[in-house]
């Protein structure tokens, strides 16, 4: 489900930049085009291309709610910290990998027989 609203979603934003860089330059978005008065002030009609922009837009708003709700369902309310202070699964016993010391992630102290970060002389 998530896969299928994900590629929609990837489809409708390449579709919308393709409709956005296909419309007319209105002049005036950064300040550049004709002076601002007369009859051309107003809003202009709408046309079929910026009602079909406004319809892309508004399903990829809708697609990105789906995959926000179906994202926060699969976290089931678990967060990071939770677990990380959970305990890890019971590895297989037969494959006979030690199970990992969650309790100590520090680097190895000075005394330890590990290698050291090397430092400038």
């Amino acid at each position: 489900m998530e896969n299928v609203v994900l590629i929609i979603h990837l489809i409708l934003a390449l579709g919308l930049i393709a409709v956005v860089l296909l419309q007319r330059s209105e002049g005036g978005g950064l300040g550049i085009g004709g002076g601002g008065g007369g009859a051309n002030s107003g809003r202009p009609p709408a046309t079929p291309m910026s009602k079909f922009t406004w319809l892309l837009g508004a399903a990829f708003v809708v697609t990105s709610i789906t995959l926000t709700i179906v994202s926060a369902q699969k976290s089931a309310g678990v967060s990071v910290l939770d677990r990380l202070s959970a305990q890890p699964p019971a590895l297989n016993q037969n494959d006979g990998v030690p199970t990992p010391d969650l309790d100590n992630l520090l680097p190895p102290a000075e005394g330890d027989n590990a290698p050291l970060v090397p430092t400038l002389d």
